[in-house]
């Protein structure tokens, strides 16, 4: 599954929408996306599965990257 990861760069800043930034990431479920981005030091908002059609119109975004870990 795709998940898309709503978060902050900064750990301690307390969520902002206009500073909200959002990322990719492949995993079966939350937790191990959780486990994946542990080490990254962001602060996670929000995480996301997308579904089949949200995946598809997110793929047009060229900024669209799945990240790997």
């Amino acid at each position: 599954m795709i998940f898309k990861v709503y978060y902050q760069e900064l750990p301690e800043e307390v969520p902002v929408r206009e500073r909200t930034d959002a990322m990719y990431v492949e995993a079966e479920t939350e937790r191990e996306v959780r486990t994946k981005l542990a080490d990254k030091n962001v602060n996670i908002e929000y995480i996301q599965v997308l579904s089949e059609e949200h995946y598809e119109y997110e793929v047009q975004n060229d900024d669209f990257r799945v990240e790997s870990y």
